[in-house]
């Protein structure tokens, strides 16, 4: 039983109106700390009383007689409670001192799968900061899902279909250079694709013959099929060196082409269950019952299906494969009318797992205010990037700690680390203007700032040569500055951060947790002496070394490595 919960069943006790759900739902955290820990607001209770707030408020401080906190008082209408200080710190020390990094484990998940889709480059296009939202939110909710108990499947759904391909080819066939490829694989086949629009324009019957040959893909021609081939190889060889630099790892790499032997069975089960209606000669699914303006297009006139019958495809394929629990879609908020209807369609099909379906969707990244855009020219390319940020974060560390050994690894660590923290800081639903220098900073709400707390405490550790022991008796008293007491709560609060994480897709729930604790840390490092002789010092010590646990686990939860020194 959490801290909270204890407080709601004490209150539950006393009060007849509520039951301790609602309670809990009602608790507090005062804004100043020297007004208790968590207070209980009496408003709601003055109706059903007939009293004043403060009256009832007054009466429930005496009535509440527990050995569990230092004093409880009515402050007006809202009753404050005082935590007993000294055994909670000793109880939640403990706890992090004995699990280590398996602190704030969970089996909510009960080792169900949960599916994420996430990432999904296009092949022969540079993988750019536009591609990075979607892998470091799905790789952080991997990790988060993993951590309450579930196991997670990562799919990167390549954009590896389409009539681009029948561009390619021809442009290929016209004026590619098979070692040039090779060497730069996406520099050359973006040279292609480039030249391939441009021409086309001024001259039609290569929009034709891109067509002719992408019809020859989809029927299985032997050329077709080999360039697709190898020009999908020789892009995942360049995506996966990105991949490795980023430090994410993916259980599936099917992409849109694996579903192009698995549309017709999607488009027979509709038919079957008189679902498809004929719209101008197209084959369309309505959903106006759900609220949903546009009917679900499946089949053009033409005959050709969409994305929408290759995500259903896509879906039904994962749910026999996969047994999911939840399918997590990481994709942009402008995907989001695709998704209601994706789920929709599932809904009418009689697939009640559709519920199971979430799309995670997240805001734009922008330069100096503007949209990114390939076909534009306004990119900000991945690789360039993450060797810029890695080299800013090594010139601050030879700045501030010139004699480190393996500073390359070091700056590796952070500079990848500050682009992926200040990405995720980021409310996902929520934007951000792209900004190498304040990503890497040491200074202000970075990834830096939290690594270089880890640091510090890993280096106050080694001076100490302290290591907490499992059955040590560690307790703070000191909390007449309140700082130690603050990192307290916090560690606490801990498990219930992760689980909200989770409940919202959210890992900048995360990150701000994270920045918090760093901030808390190096307060309580400023005024207190953690070194010095006297009877607090272990206890201090093993402080130090639970927030380090906990912010090195924090920092993993995002993807992000903790170095030992900096």
């Amino acid at each position: 039983m959490n801290t909270k919960e204890l407080i709601a069943s004490e209150l539950a006790s006393v009060i007849d109106s509520l039951d301790q759900e609602a309670i809990l739902n009602l608790l507090e955290t005062p804004k100043n700390s020297e007004m208790g820990d968590i207070a209980f607001p009496a408003f709601s209770l003055a109706k059903v009383e007939r009293k004043a707030p403060q009256m009832i408020a007054a009466e429930l401080a005496e009535k509440i007689n527990s050995q569990a906190f230092e004093k409880v008082v009515a402050t007006g209408p809202y009753v404050n409670f005082f935590l007993d200080k000294s055994a909670i710190s000793a109880q939640v020390l403990q706890a992090v001192i004995t699990q280590k990094e398996h602190y704030a484990d969970q089996t909510i998940g009960k080792q169900e799968n949960v599916v994420i889709d996430m990432s999904s480059p296009n092949i022969a296009k540079p993988f750019s900061i536009g591609h990075l939202r979607s892998t470091v939110i799905g790789d952080s909710l991997s990790h988060i899902f993993q951590k309450i108990g579930y196991q997670t499947v990562k799919i990167n759904h390549l954009g590896d279909w389409g009539k681009q391909f029948g561009m390619l080819i021809v442009a290929y066939k016209k004026w590619g250079d098979e070692e040039a490829v090779k060497a730069h694989p996406i520099d050359e086949l973006l040279k292609l694709y480039v030249r391939i629009n441009a021409e086309a324009e001024n001259d039609p019957s290569l929009d034709e013959e891109a067509r002719e040959w992408f019809r020859k893909l989809e029927n299985g021609d032997e050329e077709a099929l080999a360039l697709w081939q190898w020009f999908r190889d020789e892009s995942l060889v360049e995506f996966n060196r990105l991949y490795n630099e980023l430090q994410v790892e993916f259980d599936s790499y099917n992409g849109e082409a694996f579903y192009n032997d698995k549309m017709d069975a999607v488009v027979d089960i509709l038919s079957e269950k008189g679902l498809l209606v004929e719209s101008e000669g197209a084959q369309v699914v309505n959903l106006e019952k759900y609220g949903i303006e546009h009917p679900a297009l499946i089949k053009k006139s033409d005959g050709a299906t969409l994305y929408i019958t290759r995500d259903l495809a896509a879906a039904l394929y994962r749910k026999n494969e996969y047994q999911f629990a939840k399918s997590i879609y990481v994709v942009g908020q402008e995907q989001s009318a695709h998704f209601k209807q994706l789920k929709a369609v599932l809904q009418e099909m009689g697939y009640d797992w559709s519920d199971d379906i979430t799309h995670v969707p997240f805001g734009l990244v922008t330069k100096e205010g503007k949209k990114l855009s390939t076909r534009k020219g306004n990119v900000i390319l991945l690789e360039p990037t993450v060797a810029e940020a890695v080299s800013r974060a090594k010139a601050q560390i030879e700045a501030k700690n010139p004699e480190l050994e393996n500073k390359d690894q070091v700056a590796h660590a952070v500079g990848v680390g500050a682009i992926k923290f200040y990405d995720l800081k980021t409310d996902r639903t929520n934007g951000y203007d792209f900004d190498l220098e304040a990503m890497v900073s040491f200074e202000g709400e970075t990834g830096p700032y939290v690594q270089y707390a880890y640091a510090r405490i890993q280096s106050i550790l080694r001076k100490a040569d302290f290591k907490p022991e499992t059955a040590g008796n560690y307790s703070l008293n000191d909390t007449e500055s309140w700082e130690s007491w603050e990192i307290i709560k916090l560690i606490q609060d801990f498990p219930r951060i992760i689980n909200r994480a989770a409940d919202n897709f959210e890992p900048s729930i995360i990150a701000k947790f994270a920045i918090n604790l760093a901030q808390s840390f190096n307060k309580y490092y400023a005024h207190t002496r953690i070194l010095d002789e006297s009877p607090e010092r272990d206890s201090r010590l093993a402080l130090s070394y639970a927030t380090a646990v906990v912010l090195k686990e924090a920092l993993r939860l995002l993807g992000v490595e903790a170095p030992e020194k900096m």
